[in-house]
């Protein structure tokens, strides 16, 4: 899969969210819901009758932003950069069949800082947090897992710095969020690898949205470099609405176990829906199988594989 082709399909170049199914009486949770891609997910997936739960650091601005959707909602509180906060969200889901989890929140390019836990702050909530969130939640996952990732991935030097993964020996805003990106393909390579091992249904896929303008642009440290990303929101961003489709496809379509779906358009940046490849480090099943034993290591969750078989059972 690494640095293939696009694996185009003529029926996906006018694929819109007035294409997904009825998803009467499934339930979604969606991470960072409450503005950008997320919310436009949860806008389109709420109105295809699915019950949405908008996991935010926020609850405020997430009341905020359900009551602005059309269709069965709920907010709950969850922080990805405090690990407490996850266990918390997990523990208080109280073994409510989940047929869809959407790891979404994300945060880009920040000045250097840490998670409450300690964790370099984009490594920290864009992977440790939904690692941790995916293991907790998966016995009770029906359906499928999607993880967002970016074609920073591709960036920097394309690696998972296992020897410093708080990159305190050479921190770059760029640098730090392109290990986070990638550290979010490898995650679902490994975990579509385990669940397929296990025998279980439930798929494990990832997305990413192109160049689309949210607000997740404006927080880069550097003003020239966040002046260049608010002028491209401009010239060549697709809207949020167009870069919550690779994620919603991805959600709700008949593909493959760990498939990544991006932007059919020049340089993925903007474009209908379709599978996409990614690099030779994003697909380095080795890599992602260590990065899983150290997440397992910083994280203090391991992979639930007894309590996925035995709330199978009981369902």
């Amino acid at each position: 899969m690494a640095d293939k082709t696009k694996q185009m399909n003529p029926m996906n170049r006018t694929w819109d969210a007035t294409r997904l199914p009825d998803l009467t009486g499934r339930t979604a949770v969606i991470t960072g819901a409450n503005s950008g891609i997320g919310l436009r997910a949860a806008e389109a997936l709420a109105g295809a009758g699915a019950h949405v739960v908008f996991a935010v650091r926020d609850l405020e601005r997430g009341r905020a932003a359900a009551a602005t959707v059309n269709g069965s909602t709920e907010v709950r509180r969850l922080d990805l950069a405090d690990l407490s906060s996850v266990r918390e969200f997990a523990y208080g889901w109280e073994g409510r069949p989940l047929d869809l989890l959407i790891n979404n929140a994300g945060v880009m390019m920040l000045p250097e800082q840490r998670t409450r836990d300690g964790f370099e702050m984009q490594f920290g909530t864009n992977h440790l947090g939904h690692f941790t969130l995916t293991n907790l939640l998966l016995p009770y996952i029906t359906d499928r897992v999607v993880t967002l990732s970016s074609s920073a991935h591709r960036m920097g030097d394309g690696k998972i710095h296992f020897d410093d993964l708080n990159l305190t020996a050479n921190y770059g805003p760029a640098r730090a969020y392109a290990q986070s990106k990638l550290a979010n393909l490898l995650f679902v390579l490994e975990l579509e690898r385990r669940l397929a091992a296990a025998g279980f249904s439930v798929r494990a896929v990832a997305a990413h949205p192109g160049w689309a303008a949210t607000n997740l642009q404006s927080h880069h440290g550097n003003p020239l470099v966040r002046g260049f990303m608010q002028v491209g929101n401009k010239l060549f961003a697709q809207d949020d609405r167009a870069g919550a489709l690779p994620t919603l496809f991805a959600a709700t379509q008949d593909i493959p176990g760990a498939s990544y779906v991006g932007p059919d358009g020049l340089g993925e940046w903007r474009g209908a829906p379709t599978l996409v490849g990614r690099t030779r480090a994003a697909s380095d099943a080795e890599a992602a199988r260590r990065l899983w034993t150290v997440s397992e290591e910083l994280t203090g969750v391991s992979w639930p594989l007894g309590e996925v078989e035995r709330v199978a059972a009981e369902r």
